[in-house]
């Protein structure tokens, strides 16, 4: 590979913990503050999402937020606008040690997604030496093919359809995590924010199911801290607790109602 550093690379590390069946705990950096990200990645936490399709963060600014979150100690994951083999390709090149690919439907989508996480001959990702994400021209071409397994592959499950493909999709060389997005996933399913819902919760156990048929982690984002036993229980491993954002709401409420006290609320 001829890099000067010898040290894992993140995504490498992270795969490796995924497939133990290590029980690992992130959360989502939505603010589009880099300082936040970082704070986030020193708290603790195994991973943290840069999220390009909710968050506030642009992609101009993600180099910001991985180098931000790598000093921070945490694995630094970025969800793209969209499953396009470009948006995945430059959050790769900038260094995002996994992607997590927001609305596929089928499982023809997700073989096509995958491809998009590989260098050729095994996908269509570009291929640019000198990019971040290749170590800034440390490899050499003979060694871009092993970059191939450093790219964690999360896959979200947020319709019906994909719940049908959870099976096919969990089976997908190259796709590690199932992601359960609750809020769409609970909204296609008709049952909007009823998390308790018998059809909701079946399709949770379909999911894992599906992962340890197939060695995979089972991950969901959970913002109630009260579900994250259950869950945990229910066999996810691979758990956000949170955002920045709901983190300032609970701190600024919570210090709000400590401050007026009962007698003031």
């Amino acid at each position: 590979m001829n890099s000067s550093d010898s040290r894992p690379w993140p995504g490498a590390e992270m795969r490796r913990r995924i497939h133990a069946g290590e029980t690992l705990f992130g959360a989502w950096a939505s603010l589009g503050s880099p300082g936040s990200a970082e704070l986030l990645a020193r708290s603790g936490l195994d991973w943290v999402v840069v999220d390009l399709e909710h968050g506030y963060t642009t992609e101009s600014e993600l180099l910001a937020h991985l180098t931000a979150i790598e000093a921070g100690g945490a694995v630094a994951l970025v969800r793209p606008q969209s499953g396009e083999r470009l948006r995945i390709g430059r959050a790769l090149d900038l260094g995002a040690a996994g992607i997590v690919v927001p609305r596929l439907d089928t499982v023809d989508q997700v073989h096509e997604a995958v491809t998009f996480l590989r260098y050729p001959p095994a996908g269509g990702r570009g291929v640019a030496l000198l990019t971040r994400g290749a170590r800034l021209g440390t490899v050499n071409h003979a060694g871009v093919a092993a970059l191939n397994e450093d790219i964690v592959g999360i896959v979200q499950i947020e319709s019906p359809s994909a719940l049908e493909a959870a099976d096919e999709i969990a089976a997908t060389d190259g796709v590690d995590v199932l992601f359960v997005g609750p809020a769409d996933l609970s909204h296609s399913l008709g049952v909007p924010g009823r998390f308790a819902d018998a059809g909701y919760q079946g399709a949770l156990r379909k999911v894992v199911a599906a992962c340890r048929a197939h060695g995979k982690a089972a991950g969901i984002l959970l913002y109630d801290r009260a579900s994250f036993a259950p869950h945990l229980e229910m066999g996810f491993t691979f758990v956000g607790i949170g955002a920045d954002i709901s983190f300032v709401n609970d701190g600024v409420r919570g210090a709000l109602e400590a401050a007026r006290g009962p007698a003031r609320a």
